[in-house]
């Protein structure tokens, strides 16, 4: 059983630490961006050191009071909140997000895992080079919580998770100690790699403090473009097309629904689609070319190309970087139109590529019986990551279909789960899933994952209730 962090154990604590390290919760720590829960916590560590990190974490373990991780807080599974049990210590690391070096002819960046993403990106370009991660919250999300949720993003088809992003990492350990794993080695097969473990574990196993993470050169040239499929199957073969014709530059492949533009015109009449009319399958490509390569000519020759074969019939490609930020702020803004509208079951899915069309086209029929539905799917077609997202018609609000909302999530999730795919792709697990990963997670590796989390904390004090429950 775990203690609450009551007010004696926060004077105990405060007297570990330099003063104002140990405060109360703002409203922003209790809460998450869906607005599913309201968390609860009897204080907030705010450390600034590793150091201060281990005297927190050693001192919960002692009085087994609960600890979770708080980064940027834009989690959309509920990582970062408790509502339930003892009160917990939240443990933000906002304070920690210092630069501790820059290796540009080694392809690499240390830093704090309290830096905001959008500030790594930055120092990345100070050195002339890309750190490539890229999300919609990269203004606020923290990289210390995107190594804990193996965050994707846009870029994933080339460049890969934030897993693939990272070279070592340093941690606290839920006892306390300290694993300095800060290598910047490219190859080191000295036993288990407690990098890949601590990534994607969702604060369960430990925090992680700061992290050696991988640089690229930045493409010598970009650029962008709305294409027109015929159906989900097209993209598939258009996005064959550009690799085969262009391997290795395809940075972003993104399929995109009428549905959601008409979101958009919907609840921001203001913004106007590139293509009229709207068709009803689209692709956003990117493409990041090297020195030498002519990027209207490389996307005009994909577009011919994919023209011949049938896969396209419209399209606009950006002749500017400022049209290219136009279209890519309409894809973003498609998660707001959403939102706006308010979805009756949201879905993070991954499937293989193959299995997308056949998915697509039977879902809808899988929530028969239910009731009338609009269908908003998107995403990231080229790591076969979907947002297939169930909303109401027009005139009805989610709320009529509280009754059935996890009739529509299990059906979803089944046919998922009946394709070979996840239905934890992003996003994470947190405490949204965690029934979701019993459903359908193999027994095998969730007998390892429990096997693991009681060998690293035994006592449990790890954000409590995430993952496994």
């Amino acid at each position: 059983m775990l203690n609450p962090c009551d007010a004696a154990f926060v004077s105990h604590l405060a007297g570990l630490l330099p003063p104002g390290r140990i405060t109360a919760p703002e409203p922003r720590h209790l809460e998450e961006p869906r607005g599913r829960w309201q968390g609860h916590a009897g204080a907030v560590a705010r450390p600034e050191t590793t150091a201060e990190v281990a005297v927190v974490v050693r001192a919960c373990a002692q009085a087994r009071v609960g600890v979770v991780p708080w980064g940027g807080g834009t989690g959309l599974v509920g990582g970062q909140v408790m509502v339930d049990g003892p009160a917990p210590l939240l443990l933000s690391l906002e304070r920690m997000n210092r630069l501790r070096g820059a290796y540009p002819q080694e392809n690499a960046l240390v830093v704090e895992a309290g830096m905001i993403l959008a500030d790594v990106q930055a120092k990345a370009a100070a050195v002339g080079r890309l750190f490539p991660l890229t999300l919609a919250s990269q203004g606020s999300c923290r990289i210390g919580g995107n190594l804990a949720a193996n965050a994707g993003g846009v870029h994933v088809l080339r460049y890969g998770n934030t897993r693939d992003l990272c070279l070592g990492i340093e941690a606290v350990l839920p006892d306390g100690t300290v694993f300095d794993g800060l290598t910047r080695l490219r190859k080191d097969n000295a036993g288990y790699d407690l990098r890949h473990l601590m990534i994607g574990s969702e604060g369960t196993l430990g925090v992680i403090t700061a992290a050696n993470l991988r640089l690229f050169p930045i493409p010598a040239a970009t650029i962008v473009a709305l294409l027109a499929v015929p159906s989900p199957a097209a993209a598939l073969d258009l996005l064959a097309l550009a690799q085969e014709r262009l391997g290795g530059m395809v940075s972003a492949f993104e399929l995109i629904s009428r549905v959601g533009f008409d979101f958009l015109a919907e609840t921001m009449p203001e913004v106007r689609a590139p293509l009229d009319p709207v068709p009803e399958w689209m692709v956003l490509v990117e493409l990041g070319l090297p020195a030498g390569l002519e990027p209207e000519v490389a996307m005009a020759n994909l577009y011919d190309a994919a023209d011949d074969r049938g896969l396209v019939s419209d399209g606009v490609i950006a002749t500017s970087g400022a049209q290219a930020a136009g279209l890519w702020q309409l894809r973003e803004m498609i998660p707001e139109g959403n939102r706006r509208v308010g979805a009756v079951s949201s879905h993070d899915i991954s499937l293989p590529l193959s299995a997308i069309p056949e998915f697509i086209g039977r879902a809808p029929g899988e929530l028969a019986g239910l009731g009338a539905f609009r269908i908003n799917c998107f995403g990231h077609l080229g790591d076969g990551n979907l947002h297939w997202n169930v909303f109401p018609v027009q005139g009805a609000h989610r709320k009529d279909h509280d009754p059935v909302r996890e009739k529509v999530k299990t059906r979803v999730h089944d046919l998922v789960h009946a394709l070979g795919g996840s239905v934890a792709a992003e996003h994470g697990v947190g405490r949204l899933k965690v029934a979701d990963l019993a459903r359908y997670g193999d027994p095998g590796k969730l007998a390892a994952m429990r096997a693991i989390k009681a060998a690293l904390d035994p006592l449990g004090i790890m954000n409590p209730g995430a993952v496994l429950g």
